[in-house]
């Protein structure tokens, strides 16, 4: 049975270590078989998660290499029902023995994680069977987050890996914001994050940020009026002036104000911006938030929705005249909160009717319920929004997580 191989990992981990200083997005895939070649792989396929997180697409070689097994060109994997997409939305190593036509080997797949965000899988083929227990799992493990790291750095510098992940053309819209967003996931060992934007090429007035601070996460969803370009500035504004007032030192209640200042001087009196800015201490548990115009957040307890946070509502961003009203909730320990944009509720079928808030909560706390991660659990609602309304979104759709655990970060990827 393979088994690691301590030489073999630490010359793969050597040449990744050196690779990145001087290679380009596009020779990703063939440092990858180099790098696997060096832990007994025959074969490794780096796969990239598309923006909508329902297929996973390969890194091919320009000239594309056809399996040495199946004889097939490598095609996308979907996420749901297949052993690459369990491994990204478990995100744990799976493994398959056989090749389906009699030959011995097995495939390893391993989820690839800038962190805890999901970017992808690696494929690794083996002429034998594994042992995981010998210390391969960690180090296939060591090689995916490696990897990873190469992604990101790398995607900064070309174009290839971005043109891979798109199945559609991107709006010029949804690209300033997919550059303006944090990280889709983050996790603290108090606090977990994670977020989706919805339809990912046409999106425009929606978007979110967040930060974590000593004991403070900072979260913020925003929603611009209208579509198109202008929505998509007048959110970008409304983020900017977020992150300017908090990397300023202000307060909550200062920095809602320095963001409508800043709305209303760009877009005039008609414009406006809805959103939840708010601040949780990651030490008590008390979420402290303005509401300017947006859907109320939502709180998940044990599994289900046991709150609805709409005790105050101040007008929107761009409109508010007078200091806002703040809210505070005290969260127990495994909350969630959950923040989304009205395009949520407001997906019509092809009948009109609204998925709805109610909708909304029985999916959220049946997911809950489940024990499912975050993210994992924000991916299969996009999917359910999506098909409610026969796959096309009529309005951006967004929504944004945390879970406060107090002591023990939740797994959330």
């Amino acid at each position: 049975m393979t088994s690691s191989d301590e030489q073999g990992v630490l010359a793969a981990l050597r040449l990744l270590l050196h690779a990145s200083k001087h290679a380009r997005a596009d020779d990703l895939p063939g440092l990858t078989s180099e790098a696997a070649a060096l832990i007994g792989a025959r074969t490794a396929v780096l796969y990239v998660v598309d923006y909508d997180q329902v297929q996973l697409i390969p890194l091919l070689d320009a000239e594309p290499v056809a399996d040495p097994v199946t004889l097939q060109i490598r095609g996308p994997v979907p996420v749901e029902g297949t052993l690459g997409g369990r491994c990204f939305s478990e995100i744990a190593v799976q493994v398959t023995t056989g090749t389906g036509d009699g030959e011995v080997g097995c495939s390893v797949w391993v989820p690839v994680l800038d962190g805890t965000d999901r970017l992808g899988v690696l494929e690794l083929v083996f002429d034998e069977p594994v042992d995981l227990e010998s210390g391969l799992q960690e180090d296939v493990t060591l090689l995916a987050g490696l990897i990873a790291e190469l992604i990101m750095t790398r995607k900064a510098l070309g174009d290839y890996i971005e043109r891979t992940r798109r199945r559609l053309p991107m709006l010029l819209e949804a690209e300033l914001q997919w550059n303006l967003l944090p990280p889709l996931t983050f996790a603290a060992p108090q606090v977990s994050i994670a977020g989706v934007l919805m339809p990912t090429t046409e999106v425009a007035g929606d978007s979110f940020d967040y930060a974590v601070n000593g004991d403070v996460a900072h979260l913020a969803i925003v929603d611009a009026m209208g579509h198109g370009l202008e929505a998509t500035l007048m959110s970008a504004v409304a983020i900017g002036a977020l992150r300017n007032a908090r990397r300023s030192g202000l307060d909550l209640m200062d920095t809602v104000r320095s963001m409508n200042k800043h709305v209303a001087a760009q877009f005039g009196e008609s414009k406006f911006v809805t959103a939840i800015i708010g601040e949780l201490d990651t030490r008590k548990g008390v979420w402290t938030w303005v509401n300017a115009g947006h859907p109320a957040a939502l709180v998940v307890r044990g599994g289900r929705v046991v709150k609805v946070l709409d005790s105050c509502i101040n007008p929107p961003l761009g409109l508010q005249q007078d200091r806002p009203a703040v809210g505070d909730e005290r969260l127990e320990r495994g909350d969630r909160l959950l923040l989304y944009t009205d395009g949520v509720i407001e997906a019509r079928d092809e009948s009109g009717e609204f998925f709805g808030r109610q909708r909304l909560v029985d999916f959220i706390s049946r997911e809950s319920a489940s024990g499912r991660p975050a993210a994992e659990t924000l991916r299969r609602l996009n999917i359910a929004i999506l098909s409610h309304q026969d796959g096309l979104l009529q309005d951006d759709a967004t929504t944004l997580m945390v879970e406060w655990s107090g002591e023990d970060a939740r797994r959330i990827g």
